[in-house]
């Protein structure tokens, strides 16, 4: 039993090693334009009115660092509407695309299958925001005020584009090791049936418990998702419902910046409920 431990824990690591480089290279690119282009996408969305659900959505799917951040601040400012926050929030692919584009199978996630989850990402965040915006416009927005972009939250970008990354990357590289060693072991020792069962045979509660783990206000929650879908351990409808509930710290700086609990939790209950049936549907059409 302790050297097939051993074994699973050394095959971890050297799974998880392999990754660093393409994680280091996809976050320098993400810093890159989030650097170059992260305050254009903000002025765009503050400037989008009515339009500001596609806007979002479209600047969502940037892979960009912190935008989620961004537009919670936004939103508690009375800038941006209800629409457009959550169009942001369901398209936004936080740590998904470094993760699935450093798989360590390059064949569980073809560059198809990667722009195919964007484009269905930013296409129901454009959709529920307009929606939303229909049926909620005008409620709840009597006062306006700009609240500071809590930059601490995400990027770090004036530290230079290089230790950004590299911080980046060895953040998610330890949350991978650790997911990764995890779910080895539980497969190795047994697990695998159990755990397919649970999550892959269950087209309704799949989604409903991955929804759950994106409600997480952090990057962990798409890292666990991402990498729960490329072992075999999460059917593609149960990771679509994570991911875009997933909004990465972007809850949890609304939470820090927007007074009303109240509107808080009904934003949180919009994001999970709509990424919770889009997976569901998601689950028997792909």
């Amino acid at each position: 039993m302790s050297h097939e431990i051993i074994h699973i824990i050394v095959h971890t690591l050297e799974d998880s090693l392999k990754l660093v480089p393409f994680l280091f290279l996809t976050y320098l690119v993400m810093e890159y334009l989030e650097h170059k282009t992260g305050e254009k996408a903000q002025d765009m969305v503050q400037r989008a009115g009515k339009w500001g659900p596609l806007i979002g959505g479209l600047a969502g799917a940037v892979p960009q660092c912190g935008f989620s951040a961004a537009a919670s601040n936004l939103y508690a400012g009375r800038v941006i509407t209800l629409g457009t926050l959550l169009a942001i929030y369901l398209s936004t692919s936080d740590e998904m695309l470094p993760i699935l584009i450093s798989g360590a199978n390059a064949q569980t996630a073809p560059p198809e299958f990667i722009l195919k989850v964007l484009a269905i990402k930013a296409g129901i965040g454009i959709l529920a925001g307009f929606v939303i915006d229909l049926c909620f416009r005008g409620k709840g927005e009597e006062h306006a005020h700009i609240h500071e972009l809590c930059e601490q939250e995400h990027c770090h970008c004036e530290k230079g584009i290089f230790r950004s990354a590299f911080a980046h990357t060895l953040q998610i590289t330890f949350f991978i090791l650790v997911i990764t060693l995890g779910l080895n072991v539980v497969l190795n020792l047994g697990g695998e049936k159990v755990l397919s069962d649970f999550l892959l045979n269950r087209p309704i509660l799949g989604p409903v418990l991955a929804g759950i783990v994106g409600l997480i206000p952090n990057c962990a929650a798409s890292v666990v998702i991402t990498q729960l879908y490329l072992e075999g351990a999460l059917g593609v409808g149960a990771m679509m419902s994570g991911l875009l509930v997933g909004a990465g710290v972007g809850v949890l700086v609304l939470f820090r910046v927007n007074h009303n609990r109240r509107e808080n939790l009904k934003v949180v209950g919009l994001l999970y409920l709509i990424g919770v049936v889009s997976g569901i549907v998601l689950e028997f059409v792909m």
